[in-house]
């Protein structure tokens, strides 16, 4: 398999991931997840990363699913590779940002939500289209849409396989911030110069107590960190010293 499929670049403690099939709108294939797992495990242990951009090459960030791959019977690794490397994503120890420009539907969708902070262009479609083509959501869309936009709205945007601009995913949660277009990369990169300012132990502990709390009950999870079961940030000392 082509090991260009996705892209790494690392400045300064960010690491960029592109995925890299502009001629398809950076559809995915097994291709794809098989290059993104591979950065997605490297990044995982590499002290050196503090922040992660995802983002597609060309026109769109990803257009979904490869409908000639589904057609052509094209096989991961193994049966759940693709949601388990949505999973992966999710899990990363660092900070994760979607950069959404072009088209975000269905599998890409689905990949852009593994990510924690989403922002897009104004103009981005976003939408779930598997009822258009007679699929069913696999790679996490039944769990991570309504999480982010509630039940009955994630419900009017499956049934319909509607497609919705950034400006409209802004105002109902689906991404946290739309932007004109011609600002997206500089607004992309002043939030990542923002998480990359504070502790990235602190960082790597809030993502571990908010991934905690979802199997807890309130209560639970409220004994849960004040236990510090992650002990406290490296830089904790240095940090309070400069005050």
């Amino acid at each position: 398999m082509p090991d260009d499929l996705v892209l790494r670049s690392d400045r300064d403690g960010l690491a960029t991931l592109t995925l890299n099939r502009p001629d398809k709108l950076n559809a995915l294939t097994p291709g794809s997840f098989v290059a993104l797992r591979a950065h997605l495990d490297a990044i995982a242990t590499d002290e050196s990363i503090g922040c992660v951009v995802l983002q597609g090459a060309g026109r769109s960030f990803c257009a979904g699913h490869d409908l000639g791959a589904i057609a052509d019977h094209e096989r991961p690794p193994s049966k759940h590779f693709e949601p388990e490397t949505v999973d992966a994503l999710e899990l990363l120890p660092q900070p994760t940002i979607a950069r959404l420009h072009g088209h975000c539907f269905t599998g890409g969708l689905e990949l852009a939500l593994g990510c924690d902070v989403l922002v897009a262009g104004e103009s981005t479609v976003l939408g779930d289209t598997h009822g258009q083509w007679g699929l069913a959501p696999v790679w996490g869309m039944s769990v991570r849409l309504p999480e982010r936009i509630g039940r009955s709205r994630a419900k009017e945007l499956m049934f319909t396989s509607r497609r919705i601009s950034g400006t409209d995913a802004a105002a109902i949660g689906l991404v946290d911030r739309a932007v004109p277009d011609d600002q997206l990369d500089d607004a992309v990169a002043a939030l990542a110069a923002e998480i990359l300012a504070n502790s990235w132990g602190t960082n790597r502990i809030d993502k571990l107590l908010l991934a905690a709390g979802v199997d807890r009950t309130r209560t639970e999870a409220l004994l849960h960190e004040r236990e510090l079961p992650y002990g406290l940030p490296a830089d904790m000392a240095e940090r309070m010293s400069r005050h």
